[in-house]
């Protein structure tokens, strides 16, 4: 299982709700249900990043914007926290979650305008179809909310608040019991889920597809190193268990991959047989890929198992349109049919997660279903991964084929414009990190560190090119961009100009943004919650215009808002810059907080305001520096 790390470092805000909604949906329940099955042992994959998410939910230090605002009252939503509501609150998916309450689809067809007890339903509901079906079927309370169905209330938001936190503290000890009992076993991945090939030498990228367009040459096998060391360490310390077995991300190999990963501890390997197909550069059918490897080079050795491309995807893409009866029924005639009355060992590696809620019952019928049909077939048994490789004899392998799970190549990840623009902006970001890292504290070129090794995980990447879509891609863009100038920040400098405008093609962005709500902001030098600067106007300096003075470098951009009184500006690359605030009428009597940001409040003192900015005792340069910024009428 797998999410992106949607945290940012700097700030301490988690920017999207994914890994705790796909936590309360599926993590803890995929486990459980195995306990209806003593004979069904299974492999289980988590993302150290992930499961470093989860911790920080099930403790409480971790929170997002979408919760949030699903819990407050909703007759105190402002209006960019409505906004926000309706823009993001309908993203389920729409025949199995949205219409499975008549309320929910009621408001989706609706959408707007909504009256306070609309936004309550949709607070709730939003949050209720995303529960796991049998905690659900279990859990008195949470069985209520569905019951009631509409017209929630404050102590309903209250109740899903609540659930909410103790389903996600069940998620680890889940895992970590049934590892103990044997039921399961876990691999895991490189840390932050880096493209393991593309983090030791981009150019093997070519090997994949001849002729592809690559950036200027990323060479970090050490960093690479990093990535799975810190991941079995992590595992260990949270899980109880140090990891055997390494799904790379995206099934990514490489030799140079594999060598690494023998050296850090691991044992055994998985990828698809699509990689196998090039490695023996024949087909990879059934007699191919129903078999242990073991892949040797220079000492060391890996066992590799390849994931049957076509039964695992069956699941994934085509079962979810068929009787939980049907698709098991067939998926065991199809296995059995392909191996003709022999042993064979068939590996099934799936996408841990988001079939499911593609399938009725979150897949809880296919999959009770499917392990009923194999307790109950003496010919069949569901094993581990280490329980196959210690019963099947291994072919060696003197080489691997590099590529990912998706046809056998990285393009998904490289050779597109947009991919490359962002491996040359990490690149940039780590050329930098070894000019500056011994000049600085040990605390700040350990953040400057650790964000890099965000930056290098591959679902950044995912999103741009023209693969795939999603409503989210600016959302993905920015926090990418934002890892990499939390780098320059840590360090003591400003980021680049470069990693304020979007990756994404067409999607410049404006030099100038007007606010579009009031904001309340406590002033601690911190974001205190995901929607205290929500709604806040954005004045980005144009940096080609030489506007301030060389020895005072530009401020890149400053939010800025108002309320009835007071006016509210937030920098986040300051620095130890001397900051001030000046309407038309002179300088204003500025409160400043300083910590990972600087805000600064003073009272409303004319229509129109600039910043002033100094450094090392020059005389204050202006941001502007021609010009004033024109704040909103005040509300009447």
């Amino acid at each position: 299982m797998h999410q992106p790390f949607y945290k940012d470092l700097w700030t301490g805000e988690y920017k999207l709700p994914w890994t705790r909604l796909h936590a309360l949906k599926d993590y803890a329940g995929m486990v459980e249900i195995l306990a209806e099955f003593p004979r069904i042992r299974q492999t289980f994959n988590l993302v150290p990043s992930m499961v470093m998410q989860i911790d920080e939910y099930a403790s409480g230090k971790a929170s997002d914007p979408f919760f949030d605002c699903a819990v407050m009252p909703a007759e105190d939503l402002t209006e960019a926290q409505r906004a926000f509501a309706l823009k993001y609150f309908f993203q389920a998916n729409v025949p199995h979650m949205i219409y499975r309450y008549p309320r929910y689809r009621e408001l989706y067809e609706r959408r707007e305008p909504f009256a306070a007890r609309d936004l309550r339903d949709l607070q709730v509901l939003n949050q209720l179809v995303w529960f796991d079906e049998d905690l659900l079927a279990r859990d008195g309370e949470i069985q209520e909310l569905a019951r009631k169905g509409h017209d929630y209330s404050l102590a309903d938001q209250a109740v899903l608040a609540r659930k909410q936190r103790e389903a996600l503290a069940r998620v680890l000890p889940v895992y970590r019991d049934f590892a103990a009992q044997g039921q399961i076993e876990i691999s895991t991945t490189p840390f932050y889920h880096p493209i393991l090939p593309l983090i030791c030498d981009t150019e093997i990228a070519e090997k994949s597809r001849p002729g592809v367009t690559l950036p200027t040459r990323f060479q970090y096998p050490e960093d690479a190193r990093e990535q799975l060391v810190r991941a079995r360490t992590y595992m260990q310390e949270k899980l109880g268990v140090a990891p055997l077995g390494l799904w790379p991300s995206e099934g990514s190999v490489s030799d140079d991959a594999l060598a690494l990963a023998a050296d850090c501890g691991f044992r055994w390997a998985g990828t698809d047989n699509g990689v196998l197909a090039r490695t023996l550069q024949r087909e990879a059918g059934v007699s191919e890929t129903w078999r242990a490897y073991v892949w040797r080079q220079n000492g060391r050795e890996m066992r590799m198992l390849f994931r049957d491309h076509y039964l695992s995807d069956l699941i994934g893409f085509e079962y979810s349109r068929m009787s939980a009866a049907d698709a098991a029924g067939h998926f065991l005639w199809r296995i059995g049919e392909n191996a003709g009355g022999r042993d064979a060992l068939v590996p099934i590696i799936l996408d841990g997660e988001n079939a499911w809620e593609w399938f009725e019952g979150n897949g809880r019928p296919f999959l009770r279903e499917l392990y009923r049909r194999i307790s109950e077939d003496p010919q069949l048994e569901a094993v581990t991964v280490a329980e196959a490789f210690s019963r099947f004899e291994a072919k060696p392998l003197d080489h691997i084929f590099p590529g990912s799970w998706i046809n056998a190549n990285f393009d998904i990840w490289i050779g597109a414009e947009e991919d490359n623009q962002s491996w040359e902006r990490l690149l940039e970001a780590r050329q930098f990190y070894d000019l500056k890292r011994d000049s600085v504290p040990e605390a700040a070129r350990k953040l400057a560190f650790e964000e890099l090794l965000v930056a290098e995980g591959s679902d950044w990447n995912w999103w741009y090119g023209p693969e795939h879509g999603s409503d989210n891609r600016p959302e993905f863009d920015q926090l990418y961009r934002d890892h990499l100038s939390n780098v320059y920040r840590a360090l003591g400098e400003e980021p680049p100009a470069n990693l304020t405008q979007p990756i994404l093609k067409g999607q410049t962005i404006p030099a100038h943004e007007a606010p579009t709500n009031p904001l309340h902001v406590t002033l601690d030098g911190e974001v205190t919650s995901a929607f205290e600067w929500m709604g806040a106007g954005r004045y980005r300096m144009d940096t080609r215009s030489g506007a301030m003075h060389a020895a005072a470098p530009l401020l890149r951009e400053i939010f800025y808002g108002c309320n009835e009184s007071s006016l509210f500006v937030r920098v986040d690359d300051a620095g130890s810059a001397e900051l001030g605030i000046e309407f038309e009428t002179g300088a204003a009597k500025v409160k400043i907080a300083r910590g990972r940001i600087v805000e600064m409040e003073t009272p409303r003192s004319g229509p129109r305001f600039r910043v002033t900015v100094a450094r090392d005792g020059l005389a204050p340069a202006r941001v502007p520096a021609e010009g004033w910024i024109e704040l909103p009428a005040p509300a009447k």
